[in-house]
């Protein structure tokens, strides 16, 4: 069996290259190539593959950067998710939930309920939901368990910086998932993403956008 022939804006790729290109896998074939960041323009993405077996062949091409979590924009599959913070506050109907938005600060010792909307236009299996909290956010509920919601059976999971929910059946939908905080710090804090993927297809994902939290000192 040949390996595929593969070329980057005319360079070819499909054989091993220095030290960034490791020989291919025994039996397999695979291998892998990485350029640095300053080698990363738009020509990288002129490619082109030519196949010589008459069998299918696999291949993935990805750019991985850092960025700050509270800038990071929402990105979505046939999954995607929405997350919102709210403050809970207590009026003389009962407790009322207040969106938690820029300029709209918490204070030590405030309840913050955590609000994720998942949406799927399919039916899935098997999938890992976590979402992330910052430092100055504590769990109030601490105890992992199985939890029914809408008809839903799921595991959730409490972490020290995140909440993860384990998903083995995903009917066709939209579903909400709340569990409560407590402000534990004051300063400013990043509070992370949401994000979901299916554990045997990890093609299908997605994630939140981040969000950004200011805190003060306590009443």
């Amino acid at each position: 069996m040949k390996i595929p022939e593969s070329t980057i804006n005319g360079e070819a790729v499909s054989k091993p290259q220095g030290r960034n290109t490791p020989n291919p896998e025994a039996g397999t074939g695979y291998f892998k190539q990485v350029w640095p960041a300053a080698e990363v323009t738009t020509l990288k993405a002129d490619i082109k593959i030519s196949n010589p077996n008459q069998g299918p062949a696999w291949g993935a091409m990805y750019w991985q950067y850092f960025e700050d979590l509270d800038k990071i924009t929402a990105a979505e599959t046939p999954l995607s998710l929405k997350k919102a913070l709210f403050k809970e506050r207590l009026s003389d109907s009962g407790p009322v939930l207040d969106l938690v938005h820029d300029g709209n600060r918490l204070q030590v010792g405030d309840k913050v309920v955590v609000r994720i909307e998942l949406r799927t236009d399919r039916d899935m299996e098997y999938l890992h939901l976590k979402d992330m909290r910052s430092s100055g956010f504590e769990p109030i509920n601490v105890l992992s368990g199985y939890k029914r919601q809408d008809g839903l059976w799921y595991y959730e999971a409490t972490g020290d910086a995140a909440t993860n929910f384990f998903i083995e059946s995903l009917p066709k939908g939209t579903y909400v998932f709340e569990y409560a905080l407590r402000v534990m710090q004051k300063g400013d804090f990043s509070n992370g993403i949401s994000s979901i993927q299916c554990l045997y297809a990890p093609e299908y994902s997605s994630h939140s956008a981040g969000i950004r939290v200011q805190v003060s000192g306590g009443r």
